[in-house]
């Protein structure tokens, strides 16, 4: 159990640097914009520390990323199973024409047959 702890810990913290070396932020930068300390996230990168979902949020928020992603590899979250959530969302959308509607069906679907062929 200590050592899935750990690991998932080891992975949450391999994103985060991923996602922070993609955006082309340096560590200082991006504990600046998290509004947390430079030790502290360092440490969460090497896996060393379980941040709370709040600091997860404030990471996310800097990161221009989704919080429940990174809630999901802390365990704080079960990842979704069920796809059709996303076209449900889609289709309950009053704010948006059946065309438009229809439209991002199709990008989303097409989104994931990409990944699909990906993996």
């Amino acid at each position: 159990m200590q050592e899935s702890i750990e690991s998932r810990l080891r992975d949450l913290g391999d994103f985060i640097r991923d996602q922070r070396r993609n955006a082309r932020l340096s560590l200082r930068s991006l504990s600046e914009r998290a509004g947390i300390s430079n030790p502290y996230l360092s440490q969460i990168e090497r896996g060393l520390r379980k941040p709370s979902a709040e600091i997860l949020q404030q990471i996310a928020r800097a990161l221009a990323i989704s919080a429940e992603t990174l809630y999901v590899r802390a365990g704080i979250l079960e990842p979704r199973t069920d796809d059709a959530d996303v076209e449900r969302s889609i289709l309950r959308d009053r704010t948006l024409s059946s065309r438009q509607k229809q439209a991002l069906i199709e990008v989303y679907r097409s989104f994931q047959r990409e990944s699909e062929n990906d993996s």
